[in-house]
């Protein structure tokens, strides 16, 4: 009380007093501390019953007032005052020794005031950042301090300053000598000291003599540190700062080294920046971990290759990154149902806080689920802003690490409810990441990096990209949707790689075609508007009942559909549009259709969607510079025998049986196939979109298996009594239009049927919508 009311009346007669020159003012405030320690004989009191904090404050407000009085850039005469006596040296030191009591938070508030405050750049002096160097090194060394906020402060302001200006960060890689020389020279000194006495002060020379920035390696020797305080000599030439016995002993075991062999495996340079934040990350202050992880986000943007490199290679960033992702997995409980990670509410890293008790809508494992999810959007994130070699490197770390030794495992197992919950997890994340280095690092952790045609023979190549594809046709429909779920939102991800590998390596030589040379007939058919080698819907067994009236007409799908673009020549060398939409919109017989009985179920609703989703894989797809038109058959290789490839051989599989499946596994399947059709690649629309084309031998196209479940379908119609009014009936139930109620024989066969009219009216949208954005200028 006493010291406050002191401070407060030198604060009065400083007011009365006439002012003095900056300079004098601020030497003035720099020698009153100096002078505590030489008059006091109480080290114990806090500092904060001294005026040690406000003279700190009144050399800050000096520092800022004289750059405002001067021209930008210039520095004035207390700014030189303070870098030729290394003030900023003194006070680390007596920041690390926290004499008196509370010191290092008056430190490091000092620093980071003078960093945030003061416009020119400072750190590129040598007086400056190195000793922000070595207090950085003091930060985070011990978790839950009563100076943590102040450390994460401090840190923060250092990290944006390296953000204005990247190249300083080579300031803050430290060089990692050899640890023998190293040694040698800290026995040196030490014999030096001792020869001198315990209590002696150390003199200039020996500071200038140690080169803290490429020797010094962050053990706590407090002779070295405290050196800088002999500065305060050039100001008190007949006073001396006393130094502590606490600070001038250490132990000779600090200068141990465990062996030669570990000596030389170390790194040739040492990030203490993040370490620092490193350590701090792992606060139980969630403000504190938060504003760590945003520290270091802002270190690996930094474009220095040193740095990147740095980061990478001689922190442990890639680790704690991998070992808490892993860590936090693994608390989840083993059973989580897939919709609660499904719906759990946007996650994001710097907003992770949840109160149990205040979640109407909790479930047993949320918060675990919310750390994990958080914490690999903070991954995600990191990635996402890093320099690139820096973001390779954490990404590969992540697939290694986590993927691989962690998650690969789970999706690998035979339990059911393990595996179930594993793919909502690998759902999750491929719905949640947005840093294409990581996404590509999930793809090849889910696909594999094979890009040649698949074979039957070698569809197990790959074992995680094998077993997921059968859990598409798995026993369980549950693991079966979601994993189909998983595939089709990776489908919608901007990476070349998925599609390339799930199907466009099996449809790159056309050798699902069968190639006729054209005859001469067959090039009259050609003139006149026919494709050669197409058949004719209605002279096909299948369509033997259908009449005019059950097929489109040019102006119907016409006014059905999004404005046509102006004339284009017809003999283009494309199946006629009306042709491939009326193929697709007849396939399903008369007495099979319920839609045309309900209001707002016609085709015109899939065009509208169609054009959207057609439209928004356009611009996914413009990157990857597809080509416009199908290959050359001249340059395909014809002979070589085809396969569709796994993923695909088990959705057409999945096709086959929408008769026979649950409704729900058949609006999966087909909404996967819808997604296939979408991309604006010319042969997979040939091979999904084209009624038309002539398959060879043994070959299957999603038309041909179409046609196949339809036939099945006539045949079985005839054996169900009142079909059509059943499936009136359904379809009004599975739109909510009428009440549940008593069971409807052959519930299956009817919403399977419901489904499958459903997908040839939206396959025929996208075939109309693409050919109109083929043929529009």
């Amino acid at each position: 009380m006493f010291s406050k009311f002191t401070s407060i009346l030198q604060h009065a007669v400083e007011a009365l007093a006439p002012s003095l020159p900056l300079q004098e003012d601020f030497v003035y405030h720099w020698k009153a501390i100096t002078h505590y320690y030489i008059e006091t004989s109480d080290d114990k009191a806090p500092v904060t019953d001294t005026n040690i904090p406000s003279h700190l404050e009144q050399m800050l407000d000096i520092l800022v007032q004289e750059e405002n009085e001067r021209e930008s850039g210039e520095t004035g005469p207390c700014m030189e005052y303070l870098l030729h006596h290394k003030i900023l040296e003194t006070l680390y030191t007596l920041g690390k020794a926290d004499c008196p009591p509370g010191m290092k938070q008056q430190v490091l508030a000092f620093y980071t005031k003078l960093l945030g405050r003061i416009r020119q750049p400072l750190l590129p002096h040598i007086n400056v950042h190195r000793p922000v160097q070595k207090l950085i090194r003091l930060c985070g060394e011990v978790l839950a301090t009563p100076t943590e906020n102040e450390e994460i402060q401090f840190l923060c302001i250092v990290c944006a300053k390296l953000k204005q200006d990247p190249y300083l960060v080579n300031f803050f890689l430290e060089v990692i000598q050899d640890p023998v020389l190293h040694l040698y020279r800290r026995q040196s000194k030490l014999k030096a000291m001792a020869s001198k006495g315990s209590a002696s002060v150390i003199t200039e020379d020996t500071i200038k003599g140690q080169d803290s920035l490429t020797t010094d390696t962050g053990q706590p020797i407090q002779p070295e540190e405290l050196a800088s305080a002999a500065e305060a000599e050039q100001m008190e030439k007949d006073d001396d700062l006393p130094q502590q016995a606490n600070d001038l002993s250490f132990s000779l075991d600090e200068l141990n080294v465990t062996s030669p062999e570990s000596s030389t495996v170390r790194p040739n340079q040492d990030y203490n920046l993040v370490n620092s934040l490193l350590n701090l990350t792992k606060s139980p202050d969630g403000r504190i971990a938060v504003k760590a992880c945003e520290g270091l986000m802002l270190l690996v943007s930094l474009p220095e290759p040193a740095a990147a490199k740095c980061l990478t290679q001689s922190t442990c960033l890639c680790e704690l990154l991998t070992d808490r992702l892993a860590t936090l997995y693994k608390a989840l409980p083993q059973s989580l149902d897939p919709l609660d990670i499904e719906t759990v509410e946007a996650i994001n890293w710097g907003l992770d806080s949840y109160s149990h008790k205040e979640d109407a809508s909790a479930f047993p494992g949320k918060r675990a689920l919310i750390s994990f999810l958080s914490w690999f959007d903070y991954c995600d994130q990191l990635i996402k802003e890093a320099q690139k070699t820096a973001a390779v490197a954490m990404a590969k770390a992540v697939r290694e690490r986590f993927f691989i030794d962690v998650m690969e495992p789970q999706l690998m197992q035979t339990s059911e409810i393990g595996i179930l919950t594993s793919t909502a997890l690998l759902h999750r994340i491929v719905r949640q990441v947005t840093s294409d280095v990581l996404l590509q690092e999930i793809v090849y952790f889910i696909l594999g990096e094979q890009r040649e045609p698949e074979t039957l023979t070698d569809i197990n190549r790959h074992p995680l990209r094998h077993r997921l594809i059968e859990h598409c046709d798995h026993i369980s429909d549950e693991i079966s949707i979601m994993t189909l779920r998983m595939f089709e939102h990776l489908l919608q991800k901007p990476n070349e790689h998925i599609l390339y590998n799930l199907v466009l390596r099996n449809l790159e030589e056309r050798n699902y075609m069968e190639y006729k040379p054209l005859c001469q007939e067959d090039k009259d058919v050609v003139e006149n508007g026919q494709i050669a080698g197409a058949v004719d819907l209605e002279e096909d067994p299948l369509f033997t009942d259908l009449s005019p009236d059950n097929t489109l007409s040019t102006q119907e799908w016409l006014s059905a559909s999004p404005p046509v673009s102006p004339e284009h020549p017809k003999n283009d060398g494309k199946t006629e549009v009306h042709k491939i939409v009326n193929s697709f919109l007849c396939l399903v017989p008369d007495e099979a259709k319920s839609s045309y009985h309900v209001e707002g179920t016609g085709y015109d609703t899939y065009l509208r969607d169609a054009h959207r989703q057609f439209r928004d894989y356009c611009v996914i797809c413009l990157r990857w510079e597809w080509p416009g038109s199908p290959r050359s058959l001249d340059k395909c290789n014809l002979e070589a025998s085809f396969f569709e490839g796994h993923f695909l051989k088990v959705l057409f599989e999945r096709m086959g049986r929408i008769l026979d499946q649950p409704y729900d596994v058949n609006l999966q399947v087909t909404s996967v196939l819808s997604k296939l059709s979408l991309f604006p690649h010319p042969h997979i629309h040939e091979y999904l979109l084209d009624p038309y084309v002539n398959l060879a031998s043994g070959c299957r196209s999603l038309f041909s298996v179409i046609v196949r479940v339809v036939g099945d379908l006539m045949v079985r119609i005839q054996r169900i009594p009142d079909f059509t009014p059943k499936l009136l009936l359904v379809r009004k139930r599975l739109l909510g239009l009428e009440p549940e109620g008593l069971i409807i024989d052959h519930m299956t066969l009817l919403e399977g049927v419901i489904v499958l009219e459903e997908f040839c009216k939206e396959l025929a949208a996208i075939a109309f919508v693409k050919y109109h954005a083929s043929s529009t200028p």
